[in-house]
């Protein structure tokens, strides 16, 4: 069967290597993406038969370009049967400073509400079919909020209940939902994070990961599963020892200082 993955942020890290691990499996590519000629430029580098992928140039924190791009994927090369909105933003932010509300803004425009746009095109035509695979891309940044990483935290682990919902809506569909919340990985996303990044994985290791996780059809997984562990227990750290032990930790770096 020539199955078909659709996946937001293909232009660098987790999505390219999302891309690159899924053509390995033998799918066929929808590519999505702001920067679209560069997505095309790599697919053509990497060799992938001109066949085998489709660029849609979109911004998800836009809901009817990213919606545009899903309708264009089911007209152009069909249903997919995995669709990963993996397209997301990471900036620091202080509620102090006026413009970092509007990056606030920002973040869930992509991060959230970008998502469910993402999964909107397919929902209907998946759930009449009566298959396929919604993947959210969250983080264990989910698991608790980290000082100066409010935007960012808030909008994953709004992804986490965001898929959790969905998942209870289309149980008994054959529509599954699955929930991947990467640790830290390599990528340029997280290359100019000025703290320590345990367990830090390369992006093509993580792709595995994913991939298998999502084949295998699991409802929600953490990778890597030692930052599983991490979060569990930061989650139940009481809120006094949390707060102390993050207390002088750097800080992700904000749109602007």
């Amino acid at each position: 069967m020539d199955r078909l993955a659709f996946i937001t942020g293909a232009s660098s890290g987790i999505g390219q290597a999302l891309a690159w691990r899924y053509h390995q499996a033998g799918w066929r590519l929808a590519l999505v993406a702001r920067r679209s000629d560069e997505i095309a430029a790599w697919a053509k580098a990497q060799g992938i038969p001109p066949e085998r992928w489709r660029v849609y140039g979109a911004d998800v924190a836009d809901t009817d370009s990213i919606v545009a791009a899903g309708q264009a994927c089911i007209a152009q090369q069909g249903l997919p049967d995995v669709v990963i909105a993996n397209a997301g933003i990471s900036l620091g932010v202080d509620t102090a400073e006026r413009e970092d509300i509007d990056v606030i803004a920002r973040t869930f425009a992509t991060n959230n509400v970008g998502l469910a746009a993402t999964f909107h095109p397919f929902v209907k035509a998946m759930r009449a079919r009566g298959s396929g695979r919604l993947v959210g891309i969250a983080s264990v940044a989910a698991i608790r909020g980290l000082p100066g990483h409010g935007a960012y935290c808030a909008s994953k682990a709004a992804v986490v209940s965001y898929c959790e919902s969905l998942r209870g809506e289309l149980r008994g569909t054959g529509v599954q939902v699955v929930t991947i919340a990467p640790g830290y990985v390599d990528t340029p996303l997280t290359q100019q994070n000025r703290y320590g990044m345990p367990f830090l994985m390369q992006a093509p290791d993580f792709a595995d990961a994913a991939f298998r996780a999502i084949e295998g059809g699991v409802s929600y997984r953490v990778i890597p599963w030692q930052m599983g562990v991490v979060a569990k227990l930061l989650r139940l750290l009481p809120n006094a020892v949390f707060d102390r032990a993050l207390s002088g930790r750097a800080r992700k770096h904000r749109a602007k200082g």
